[in-house]
């Protein structure tokens, strides 16, 4: 056996294929090289398909999913957020509350007892107005009489009477009229001024009453040919008394003048 015949042989058996022997020299082909790498199990008979790579639209419309996703988690975030911000201002908002409930009750005691300081101040003031109307004015029976040297309408002067625990003087009968008379006199002797006095004829023209609603039964009009007392008709409708001879006149009730207030005398009493 000759040279070319060892290596065929040697070919064949490392190969399992043996070539014709006038082909030795021939090139190989390229199904004949996979023929004999399939031979040889290098190759497997069904080779995998490739994977098909993604398109365009495909990558477009997941890249928006992903980025609608990440956007739908960021508001849930935040209405997490919100929510959370908005108990955190009902418990602020609740507390709030209590306390102005609390205040409120606080504010309705401090008003109960400021009325109730209101009315022991006012029952003090006409309790000292009393008592100085009996300490420096002029007493007579069950009743005390005070001038006051200030100026005031018949309604300023009939308020601050009361203020003080008492009304405008009142003179029922001649027997106190004659008692101011001399009192109005000596206080403002040597001088002429006149007082207010309560009564007036405000509700029905010339039917006078006294200031707390009875009607006047005693009179004390100025008498004289020149110039006799009432004679103001429905333009004077308040009474003052003059200090010189103690007459009454009709004047203007917003007229201001001196006033004179009675106060009951509970020593006496």
């Amino acid at each position: 056996m000759g040279p070319a015949a060892t290596s065929l042989a040697l070919l064949c058996l490392c190969s399992g294929v043996c070539v014709p022997a006038g082909t030795a020299a021939a090139a190989p082909t390229q199904a004949s090289l996979s023929e004999v790498k399939r031979a040889r199990g290098d190759v497997p008979d069904i080779l995998p398909e490739p994977e098909p790579e993604p398109t365009s639209p495909v990558s477009d419309f997941e890249n928006s999913y992903n980025y609608v996703l990440s956007r739908l988690a960021d508001m849930d975030q935040a209405i997490h957020k919100l929510n959370v911000g908005h108990y955190t201002l009902d418990v602020k908002v609740s507390q709030l509350l209590d306390r102005l409930t609390r205040v409120d009750a606080k504010v309705e005691e401090l008003e109960d007892s400021i009325r109730v300081v209101y009315h022991h101040s006012k029952a003090n003031r006409k309790e000292m107005g009393r008592l100085e109307g009996c300490q420096k004015g002029h007493r007579m029976g069950y009743k005390c009489y005070l001038v006051y040297n200030s100026h005031e309408d018949y309604a300023g002067a009939s308020r601050k009477c009361l203020e003080r625990g008492g009304r405008m003087a009142m003179p029922r009968d001649r027997k106190e009229q004659e008692a101011l008379a001399d009192y109005v006199k000596s206080f403002f002797h040597p001088g002429n001024w006149p007082v207010w006095l309560g009564v007036n004829d405000l509700r029905s023209e010339g039917m006078y009453l006294f200031d707390d609603g009875t009607r006047v039964s005693y009179f004390q009009w100025r008498k004289h040919f020149l110039s006799s007392q009432p004679d103001g008709g429905r333009r004077e409708n308040c009474v003052s008394m003059s200090s010189d001879d103690g007459d009454w006149w009709d004047h203007y009730c917003d007229r201001t003048m001196n006033y004179m207030c009675e106060f009951d005398d509970r020593v006496a009493l």
